[in-house]
Formats: C-alpha cells, sequence, structure tokens
C-alpha cells in the first residue's frame, strides 16, 4: 500500500534531511552520500537510523 502523497512530500530522511522516495517496501533517501533504505512496517514508515539499511 503506497503512502499518501502529501506525507512523502514533508518526509525527510533523519540522518542527512533529504527528501525520500518510495520504493517497494522502503523509503529510499535520496542523498548522493547516505542513500539508507528505512522499512514501512503495516503501512508505517519507520524512520529510525538504527532500522534502516545501506543499499549495496
Amino acid at each position: 500500500m503506497p503512502l499518501e502523497t502529501g506525507l512523502l512530500e514533508i518526509l525527510a530522511c533523519p540522518a542527512c534531511h533529504s527528501p525520500l522516495k518510495e520504493q517497494d517496501s522502503e523509503l529510499i533517501c535520496t542523498g548522493e552520500e547516505c542513500g539508507l533504505a528505512y522499512p514501512i512496517r503495516d503501512g508505517i514508515p519507520v524512520l529510525l537510523v538504527d532500522e534502516a539499511r545501506r543499499p549495496g
């Protein structure tokens, strides 16, 4: 289930404050140096750096 457009517009990466984009069941940081992937569980974004994974 995709997030509401308005919600996605105001969310930012907690680590570097770059915008996030939704991909599959994660929110991906668009920052060039960061790129953390935050999980979405039961439709709720978990924006904790400790819960994020580094892609790749």
